[in-house]
């Protein structure tokens, strides 16, 4: 079987977008740089998976006021999509197909949880789906989709991380890249292009 053929989406395949927040984007309270160079990207993934059928999840931060990752509260971030608020709401940037499943995380004040498996249905959602393969994207690389995507290989996913769909906060130079070989060493594909 070809490379090629092997990453196409097929049946058991579902698209995961990690925070693809309006708080994470360029003007955001928490902003990637360059978070919105993914739009593109992401909105072909899908247009591809929302003509094969195939199902799309999102993963969203959903914080109460106090949440302990805020500067605020001692954490390190600027506070940020807080729940309900304009923030926290996925972008209108991107076209989202009905019937998108979203996965709300760190809803709680003293629990940070930067993967989508933490504390939430997620797994439970992707084995009724009879997902075994997900194909994920999103903000940040070094943050939020590292620790989906190594939480996902964890629950037994094979996991194809697209390249040009994901933008690393980079706290430290290097961190995105860093990232992406945690999870290549962890079993994840790496998509390029």
């Amino acid at each position: 079987m070809s490379r090629q053929l092997e990453l196409t989406p097929q049946r058991g395949d579902a698209l995961l977008l990690v925070d693809m927040q309006n708080d994470f984007l360029p003007g955001g309270a928490s902003a990637v740089a360059s978070g919105d160079q993914v739009i593109a990207v992401l909105n072909a993934w899908l247009a591809r998976f929302a003509a094969a059928g195939l199902p799309v999840f999102a993963t969203r931060d959903w914080h109460p006021a106090q949440h302990c990752s805020f500067q605020t509260q001692g954490g390190p971030w600027p506070p940020h999509c807080v729940a309900s608020t304009h923030g926290a709401g996925l972008t209108g940037s991107l076209h989202w197909p009905s019937g998108t499943q979203i996965i709300s995380k760190a809803t709680v004040p003293d629990a940070e949880a930067y993967s989508g498996f933490s504390h939430t249905d997620l797994h439970e959602r992707l084995q009724a789906a009879e997902v075994t393969r997900l194909f994920v994207g999103g903000l940040a690389t070094d943050y939020c989709v590292l620790e989906t995507v190594l939480a996902a290989l964890q629950h037994g996913y094979r996991v194809v991380l697209l390249q040009d769909g994901v933008r690393a906060v980079e706290v430290q130079a290097g961190d995105g890249k860093r990232a992406i070989a945690q999870m290549m060493a962890a079993g994840a594909v790496l998509l390029e292009g």
